[in-house]
């Protein structure tokens, strides 16, 4: 319970569902019990006034006597009817509050792990997978719902069906209530062996499930490469083998879930045989009559479901603390981002790094070592380099995704750890490396920055990124869906499309991280030129490792293995005759060809 623990503020938060939940509770199993003796009253009636009616026989008495019966039957009968429609009405009212309250904390908590999530550093990110991700925001949730809703619903059900029957049995006959509960324990204890067994032959089969999924999903999708290799008979055995498995899980989840309902009609048959065997001899001594014998089977009835629930609500308060200690897990990451003066200023641009050094927390690589630059409002410079030498890394550091390990990043000469990271990150445009689009309108993404943006804003930065031309010639033009990542469109399409993105904010500080790679030289020289008038009096920081790109920017830096080894104007890194020449030649012979 200490895992769960977490939940108690939101049952404080929902405390009235949970209190007239209680009330409904105890006034549905008030009229549970009521039922049971009128039978005993009607029975106990009907046997005494039998006596009479028989003694009166043929005479005029007998008539008038069996007319009051029949009245008193009937009567007995109606508030049997009323009774039971009373007590569907409270249940009615017992599941408005405990199980509306169970959605609510559902939602509550699903918005809380959301929001958490949200202020992870991408470290975290780097760290976990997708799919767990989903799972405790998803799976584990549902999980805790069964206990704040239809856990805690049977344990008040059981516990206030428990004091009133059995205090209300025992007041009646101490030693048959004895041994009519005798078997209700070890009920309870066989249904929690065989549900643990049944949740986790359950969860085998899902795991099973999953992978029978994954092979035929990874089948269909690299359907084409299956054919080119002529691998279906092999694609065939590993479905026919992850199916076959599958099979096997459900049919031994099916041996031991049919011994559930025959354990459960025996042992309420044995709590019945106790009752008319020992019930009998407590009949024939004169302490009881038959009405009460029938009584007590009626409230063996009424005790086997909230006993069955008993080993039910067990394993699934089990099973919701072990999902709830995984989500705790992920609730209890707190983010070292975190703004030391929540600073909120328009910032002109002026960028600063300081001796900087930076190794990624999960991996301990080295990206960066003594790393420094200097950039003035309204300049452009390109950071060049081959792959894994840290570019993509200051694009990180400038977004402030990670915090420099050492040294000292400024903006405006101020220290970047002070500003607000919500104004910071306004006031900048990213291109990242690796695309990402949502499955929305090509209108909808370039406003994502901004979801108030005119339509002529839109339209000229989609220009700018020479996607105009493309998106014009779709059927349904700038409303047009483009699926799931950005699927409907080609590489070069998608990198242009994340380049309007970034422009359209108007950002004060422009971060193009490898965004030309996709496209083809006409088109990187068409953005490249529409790129100078967007650069101008903007802080543009170009990361790439084409040369190309790199000509646009008032300074060059080129990085190898997180240091500077070589920094100027292109004129002067071509005259310098080194890397940055070598570079460019490479580069130059490759176009010709």
């Amino acid at each position: 319970m200490k895992a769960l623990s977490h939940l108690n503020k939101y049952l404080l938060k929902y405390k009235w569902y949970l209190i007239w939940g209680t009330v409904f509770t105890v006034i549905s199993n008030l009229f549970g019990i009521f039922p049971a003796q009128l039978v005993r009253y009607s029975l106990d009636l009907v046997r005494e006034t039998l006596d009479i009616y028989y003694l009166y026989d043929k005479a005029e008495l007998q008539s008038a006597l069996y007319k009051i019966f029949a009245f008193s039957i009937l009567l007995y009968g109606i508030l049997i009817l009323v009774m039971a429609l009373l007590k569907g009405f409270f249940l009615f009212l017992v599941r408005q509050t405990l199980i509306v309250m169970s959605r609510h904390i559902e939602y509550d908590l699903k918005n809380e792990i959301y929001d958490h999530y949200q202020t992870l550093p991408l470290s975290f990110y780097r760290r976990h997978n997708t799919g767990d991700l989903m799972a405790r925001i998803s799976e584990d949730v549902s999980k805790v719902r069964m206990y704040v809703g239809p856990s805690i619903m049977y344990g008040l059900n059981l516990i206030t069906l428990f004091i009133l029957v059995i205090s209300y049995m025992v007041s009646i006959n101490a030693r048959l209530s004895l041994y009519v509960l005798l078997p209700l324990p070890i009920l309870s204890v066989a249904i929690y062996i065989v549900n643990n067994v049944v949740i986790r032959r359950s969860e085998e089969i899902q795991r099973s499930l999953s992978r029978l999924s994954t092979t035929v999903q990874e089948a269909f999708s690299g359907i084409r490469v299956l054919k080119a290799f002529v691998k279906e008979d092999t694609s065939a055995e590993n479905f026919a083998r992850e199916s076959d498995l599958y099979r096997q899980k459900s049919l031994q989840l099916t041996k031991v879930d049919s011994l559930f309902f025959p354990l459960v009609v025996l042992l309420v048959g044995l709590s019945n045989v106790l009752v008319v065997f020992v019930g009998g001899q407590e009949v024939m001594a004169g302490r009881l009559t038959p009405g009460n014998i029938t009584e007590f089977i009626l409230y063996v009835y009424m005790l086997t479901w909230p006993v069955m629930a008993l080993g039910w609500t067990t394993s699934q308060t089990q099973r919701a603390a072990a999902s709830q200690q995984r989500i705790n897990e992920f609730l209890g990451y707190k983010t070292e981002i975190v703004s030391e003066k929540k600073l909120k200023r328009e910032i002109e641009g002026a960028l600063e790094f300081k001796h900087v050094r930076f190794v990624y927390p999960d991996s301990g690589i080295v990206a960066l070592k003594d790393f420094s630059m200097q950039v003035k409002a309204g300049e452009s410079i390109a950071i060049l380099g081959t792959t894994g030498s840290g570019k993509s890394t200051i694009a990180n550091l400038l977004t402030r995704m990670y915090d420099a390990s050492a040294g000292e990043i400024r903006v405006d000469n101020i220290p970047i750890r002070d500003y607000n990271l919500t104004s910071l990150r306004e006031q900048m445009g990213y291109v990242p490396q690796d695309v990402f689009l949502f499955s929305e309108t090509i209108s909808n993404n370039v406003r994502f920055g901004k979801p108030d943006m005119p339509q002529e804003r839109i339209e000229q930065a989609v220009r700018d990124a020479d996607l105009y031309q493309n998106i014009i010639d779709f059927p349904e033009g700038f409303e047009t869906r483009i699926g799931e990542r950005g699927i409907t469109l080609s590489g070069g399409q998608k990198q242009r499309l994340s380049i309007a993105r970034a422009i359209a904010r108007d950002p004060k500080i422009l971060i193009l991280d490898d965004c030309l790679s996709a496209v083809d030289t006409n088109t990187e020289n068409i953005i490249l030129n529409n790129l100078k008038r967007i650069m101008a009096n903007r802080t543009s920081v170009i990361i790439s490792h084409r040369v190309s790109s790199a000509k646009l920017a008032d300074k060059i830096i080129v990085l190898d293995d997180g240091e500077v080894v070589e920094q100027g104007s292109h004129e002067e890194l071509l005259a310098h005759n080194g890397a940055y020449r070598e570079l460019y030649e490479k580069q130059l012979q490759a176009e010709e060809a």
